[in-house]
């Protein structure tokens, strides 16, 4: 079975957000992810980590103003200077926190903005930022996103995402394969797991049940036949990357509410033992 990873801006909404790692450690995760690590010292995040045996395996780099509504600067001209600002500030915490690799959301593109403009901008983005993540030994990913969470957002299918990082060609700059918003905007998920893990771009994947994104044994995907291929495909091509589960617990922020709704959990490394 794939190694899960808890993703802590989801699980566990009862608990401060330092108290998570103790959690999800506690219920057997061996890694967390989590959308943004600014709000603490690097010191303090790497402590939580240490003390609970974790590996951190995947965090964004900054995406502009997030509570003001913005979802990444990558594809905005005039917004390059702040955007590598952001990229050096992930890399120092990737740094801190030994964290492998570095998702940079694409942003939502301007009605006002011509596709091909915004693309321009986000090629030429992740190009540099790519070459400063690979200095930095880290990999650097990007993550289609349904536009039904997300309105405007500019990545949003699977082979968008697979023909810009083939073109730009860094060998660090991979896609984060997150099978809700696949389900989502073309389906087949499967068969994309088939054909994309096997190229190497493929960095990271994420999992939640569809449509409601709870738990992945709620909902329309079949997540242990998935957990099955992704084992088949990866002892075929040799992928060992982590599946981070970011789902709002069905429950809610209630104690226990995360933990409780772990049967999928056990499920899939029963399957493995």
């Amino acid at each position: 079975m794939p190694r899960f990873a808890a993703n802590l801006s989801m699980l566990y909404p009862e608990l401060d957000f330092l108290d998570r790692f103790d959690a999800a450690a506690k219920d057997g995760f061996a890694g967390v992810e989590y959308l943004f690590p600014y709000a603490f010292p690097a010191t303090e995040i790497a402590a939580r980590l240490k003390a609970n045996g974790l590996k951190q395996v995947l965090f964004n780099a900054p995406p502009g103003n997030w509570d003001g509504g913005e979802r990444g600067l990558a594809c905005l001209p005039g917004r390059e200077g702040e955007f590598r600002d952001g990229i050096a500030k992930a890399l120092d915490y990737a740094a801190a926190l030994d964290c492998p690799r570095v998702h940079v959301m694409a942003g939502l593109l301007p009605a006002s903005l011509a596709r091909e403009t915004g693309k321009a901008t986000y090629v030429e983005n992740l190009r540099w930022a790519a070459g400063e993540a690979a200095k930095a030994g880290r990999d650097l990913l990007i993550e289609p996103i349904n536009t039904r969470d997300i309105p405007g957002f500019f990545l949003n299918r699977q082979d968008e995402a697979h023909a810009i990082v083939e073109a730009i060609g860094a060998s660090n700059l991979k896609v984060q394969f997150d099978l809700y918003h696949c389900q989502i905007v073309e389906g087949d998920v499967a068969m994309k797991i088939r054909k994309y893990l096997p190229t190497g771009r493929v960095g990271h994947i994420q999992i939640a049940g569809v449509p409601e994104r709870h738990e992945p044994d709620i909902g329309e995907l079949n997540h242990p036949y998935l957990f099955k291929v992704i084992d088949e495909v990866s002892a075929q091509c040799g992928w060992d990357g982590w599946v981070g589960g970011e789902y709002r617990p069905a429950r809610g922020a209630v104690p226990n509410g995360t933990s409780d709704g772990l049967a999928w959990l056990r499920a899939a490394k029963a399957l493995s033992a």
